[in-house]
């Protein structure tokens, strides 16, 4: 199996190894950083009944790769269909302006309230407040507010994802975001690993701007949400449309 056939599993299994939980067959990220989790192949009853265990009662995880259908008792919060696009052929030389009274900044802890608000207006997808240790965010800001950022999430053997690429709705149409992919992708390309990411199957405008970048579509991928059996713990997650 390919790597990007189940990059979670390789993300968690590998370079991702110090944000992961794993119990044999499973793996998750630590649930202050992401969601994911992953099984190393196509999921039975045991291996369902493993992954409940270690999100707890009413958790919920974002699989992708092997999954199948959840067992009885398991809540589907949201099952739906991505384009995983690769970018070997995007330029990381070509950099673009940035627009007049915008600043590019790296973002770290002392960004976290504002990365925050931005992904609670746009959704690009799951944010969790640990989420940008991953690596790699960066932001724009204008006249201090934080208006546009990108980042990286999950990392297989060899490649890197771009996401939480989000733009105020009071600053798009202005390039930000291909500006801060394109910043995003050099970075990687510096550690000689390759950028991915993943997009709704439905963004057709998102998937065009991104094949103009360089990106090309390799498949389709399925993002299956779903809530282990039992109650909750309060102030537990949200379901959450998983792309971005």
């Amino acid at each position: 199996m390919d790597v990007l056939d189940n990059p979670v599993w390789s993300a968690l299994t590998g370079p991702q190894r110090d944000y992961a939980e794993v119990v044999g067959d499973i793996a998750r990220y630590q649930p202050e950083v992401s969601l994911f989790g992953a099984f190393a192949r196509l999921p039975g009853p045991r291996h369902w009944t493993a992954m409940a265990e270690l999100i707890g009662a009413g958790g919920v995880v974002i699989t992708t790769g092997p999954t199948g259908p959840p067992p009885d008792g398991w809540r589907v919060e949201y099952d739906g269909e991505g384009v995983q696009m690769t970018g070997e052929g995007v330029d990381v030389a070509r950099q673009l302006d940035v627009p007049e009274g915008a600043d590019i900044v790296r973002l770290g802890a002392d960004d976290v309230a504002d990365m925050l608000e931005l992904v609670a207006l746009t959704r690009p997808g799951p944010f969790e407040p640990a989420t940008w240790e991953l690596g790699g965010y960066v932001g724009i800001r204008r006249d201090g507010r934080l208006v546009a950022m990108a980042g990286e999430r999950m990392r297989p053997v060899g490649w890197a994802e771009i996401s939480a690429v989000a733009t105020h709705p009071d600053h798009r149409r202005q390039g930000l975001g291909e500006l801060l992919v394109r910043v995003v992708a050099a970075g990687i390309r510096e550690r000689d690993e390759l950028p991915l990411l993943h997009v709704a199957a439905t963004n057709t405008s998102a998937i065009r701007l991104y094949e103009a970048m360089g990106f090309a579509a390799r498949g389709t991928v399925r993002f299956l949400s779903v809530r282990a059996p039992g109650e909750p713990q309060q102030g537990g997650p949200d379901p959450v449309m998983p792309h971005g």
